[in-house]
């Protein structure tokens, strides 16, 4: 597996791959979510690159930025356990250079839940995924269904800006206690584990009032009673409709949802 830590040394890398390409873009942490990722982009394509980058201009809260865990030398060990062949880990300036001054921006897919509750967030993840893009040429790129609304914004990102790739989808990977994965679990403590339960719960309720014929926002929200809650909220995806929801467990932010029409793939 080749570690490239700038993008002269990505290039380079790239230029050895035959075949298609996969890319996985990650802000490392490595979970079984990752994996999956990884796994799909492995059964799909010929080589697979993943990108290992903190995106600073992705957080709109400085704290949540220096609290996000990292641990590079697992994610490596991980990665090639995985077969990844290659992994873009780049400092901040190599990606954002001083002078840095062109950004993206997605208008409708980016606006409401995440968009207005992480003032800025999307134009990060607009930007970034465009210069990975253009710098691995992959023939596909791998993102979860935990992101939703990441996922609407970077198919529309492709749509508009005619790149030749395809986006593909992989489903949330939950603990066995119905958990969605996320890096930022690893932040909560045993009891506030135990109360982040409450929302994939909750979002169950709101699928099983939804199958009824009832109103899954009402009913997601009754049951997220006593934790802070962002929003519950339906998002159309044009191929499938998902509840969504963000809370607040402590002082970590989670988000997670659940389809209820279509599929996505």
């Amino acid at each position: 597996m080749i570690v490239a830590r700038t993008i002269a040394e990505l290039r380079r890398a790239r230029s050895e791959l035959g075949g298609s390409v996969g890319l996985a873009p990650t802000m490392g942490a490595f979970h079984a979510g990752h994996l999956a990722l990884f796994e799909a982009a492995r059964a799909e394509n010929d080589a697979v690159v993943v990108s290992l980058f903190v995106n600073p201009t992705q957080f709109d809260d400085p704290s949540d930025l220096s609290a996000y865990p990292r641990d590079e030398a697992r994610d490596l060990r991980l990665a090639g356990e995985a077969g990844v062949d290659v992994v873009f880990a780049p400092a901040v300036e190599e990606l954002y250079p001083e002078g840095f001054q062109t950004w993206v921006e997605v208008a409708e897919a980016s606006r409401g839940l995440e968009g207005e509750a992480r003032p800025g967030h999307f134009r990060g993840v607009a930007t970034v995924c465009l210069k990975l893009f253009n710098l691995v040429r992959p023939d596909r790129a791998y993102f979860g269904q935990k992101d939703a609304q990441q996922l609407a914004v970077v198919r529309r990102l492709v749509r508009d800006l005619d790149l030749e790739l395809e986006i593909r989808a992989v489903p949330t990977v939950r603990d066995a206690d119905g958990l969605a994965l996320s890096s930022r679990n690893v932040r909560l403590s045993p009891e506030e584990r135990a109360r982040a339960l409450a929302l994939p719960s909750a979002l169950r309720e709101g699928a099983e009032a939804y199958r009824r014929g009832g109103d899954p926002v009402e009913a997601a929200r009754a049951a997220l009673d006593g934790l802070p809650v962002d929003y519950v909220s339906l998002l159309d995806l044009g191929d499938a409709l998902v509840l969504a929801a963000a809370a607040r467990v402590g002082s970590t932010r989670l988000i997670d949802n659940v389809l209820l029409e279509g599929a996505l793939t």
